[in-house]
């Protein structure tokens, strides 16, 4: 039988069936997928092949294959540095939620998050959040950070998930696909899911980022199938979700705006610093790469994570 991972709770799966049965099911022995160091081989949106037993009465399913994925999200896990948690596989496209102010969400937290879908193949969309509590001034700053992301070929969208402003665009973009919404906490996930599905009551709420550091929060990825063709995966917090194993030369392949100027540097192998004749930087100087963009990447080779937290756009 084949069916797709709805839920996983660490040793047991929730699998849906093609006929809409759902199975718990279980993996038997050790589950290797080449190329993946990973602490959990199943992950939710994985499609699997699994045999039926019967137990005292009772049916399970014993998983024995993992259909390929298109795509994963990854976070690194907590207490093993080298190892990956597979938050979700085969996602056709994650909502990032931010938020100018209240909290405020940075260019390097964005640009950061950009780099990692792109690495994995996710079409990633801007939600600009709570543009109804904005002034003026903010909302020339969503406007001009909107601007930088629909020119490198990111979809942005204003909304209110308090007022319900293109949410209903929000639900457009949703139909037929498997969709993440992510972001800090107290962007507003929550109000913006339950718009959009009003009965859907999740149950991973949004955790305090101070609660988060330092503590291994163990919540699970789960499905939902909502009521208008469309389903969703509600993820565990945001933190950690980070560049994983990639080499310093192909960071600059997932900045698009980067990408496409490559081929006119003078060095096929160009970092894009200090190198002559660099397309990336003559780009730079005349202002048709944002140098928040630039600082975002000049943060990521150098590994520095703390820069979560720091704005590259402010100082401009």
């Amino acid at each position: 039988m084949t069916g797709l991972v709805y839920k996983s709770t660490g040793s047991w799966y929730t699998v849906k069936t093609l006929n809409g049965k759902i199975i718990e099911c279980r993996i038997k022995g050790k589950f290797r997928i080449k190329g993946i160091k990973s602490t959990n081989p199943i992950a939710v949106g994985d499609i699997v092949d699994f045999e039926l037993e019967t137990k005292n009465d009772e049916v399970t399913g014993i998983i024995h294959r993992i259909h390929e994925r298109k795509n994963y999200v990854i976070r690194k896990s907590v207490n093993l540095s080298k190892q990956t948690h597979i938050i979700a596989s085969n996602v056709d496209q994650i909502f990032l939620l931010i938020t100018i102010d209240n909290p405020p969400t940075f260019t390097s937290f964005i640009d950061r998050f950009l780099v990692s879908a792109e690495a994995y193949s996710i079409k990633t969309i801007l939600l600009f959040n709570k543009i109804d509590a904005y002034g003026d001034d903010t909302i020339l700053e969503v406007k001009y950070l909107a601007s930088i992301y629909r020119k490198i070929g990111y979809q942005c969208i204003g909304i209110s998930a308090k007022t319900g402003k293109n949410v209903e665009k929000v639900k457009q973009l949703m139909i037929d696909n498997v969709s993440i919404f992510t972001g800090h906490s107290g962007v507003g996930k929550s109000t913006l899911i339950n718009a959009i599905e009003s009965g859907l009551n999740l149950k991973t709420k949004e955790i305090s980022e101070q609660h988060q550091q330092g503590q291994h929060t163990t919540t699970f990825a789960e499905m939902y199938d909502l009521s208008f063709d469309a389903k969703i995966i509600d993820t565990p917090g945001i933190k950690g979700f980070g560049v994983v194993d990639m080499e310093k030369e192909e960071v600059g392949d997932y900045f698009p705006e980067f990408f496409e100027l490559k081929q006119d540097c003078k060095f096929n192998n160009c970092l894009h610093i200090h190198e002559p004749k660099c397309a990336v930087k003559e780009a730079l100087d005349v202002d048709e790469i944002a140098i928040s963009r630039y600082r975002s990447y000049l943060q990521i080779l150098d590994g520095e994570e703390e820069h979560y937290r720091t704005d590259n756009f402010e100082k401009e």
